[in-house]
């Protein structure tokens, strides 16, 4: 499987994996920080190394992550990185079977939920550090009128535009660049 493909997720048993918080946040941390040791995981989540270790095998076990062996300095030390930049499903794809279905809107669920943290934690966050970032964070939303088709094109743009900012050459100008959590949503609705 090549690296940098986004993987499709239509196994509801590889849904039901990623699903979990703490997986999420692992894989999270492997995306932002890239290949990392479970010490350094461990680190990073407040989460004890041999739990790390243990959700890090489930998700090798479903091909979301892998080792990274010629990074270890000896046997003990292991080394883990993403298999795909992204991961995506699709809950129509689950719609056969109630039971694969109740697990994809689960997915769905927990997901906002942990985009919505992500921006109660920001708008927690003590007045020094929201300072420091002036206006660059954002909220932005709007009232579309579109057909299936066009929000499936909408839904590209942004994708591809998310993509350019994360696999751009980050300039090396000695300035700081933190790590900044961006989500949008398309969805059907009535105000």
């Amino acid at each position: 499987m090549e690296r940098d493909a986004v993987r499709k997720v239509t196994d509801a048993k590889v849904l039901a994996l990623l699903a979990h918080p703490l997986r999420r946040r692992l894989m999270d941390v492997l995306k932002v920080d890239g290949p990392s040791t479970v010490g350094m995981l461990a680190e990073r989540t407040g989460q004890a190394p041999a739990n790390v270790s243990h959700h890090m095998r489930m998700l090798a076990g479903v091909e979301l992550v892998e080792e990274v062996p010629e990074r270890a300095r000896d046997r003990r030390e292991r080394w883990w990185r993403l298999v795909n930049r992204a991961v995506r499903w699709s809950t129509s794809d689950f719609d056969a079977d109630p039971a694969t279905r109740a697990v994809a809107d689960a997915a769905s669920a927990l997901n906002m939920e942990r985009h919505a943290e992500l921006v109660r934690a920001w708008q927690a966050a003590d007045d020094e550090v929201r300072a420091a970032w002036g206006e660059g964070p954002f909220s932005a939303d709007r009232w579309l009128r579109l057909t299936p088709e066009e929000l499936e094109e909408l839904g590209r743009q942004v994708v591809d535009l998310f993509a350019r900012w994360a696999e751009r050459e980050v300039p090396d100008d000695g300035r700081v660049r933190e790590s900044v959590f961006v989500f949008a949503h398309g969805v059907p609705a009535r105000p």
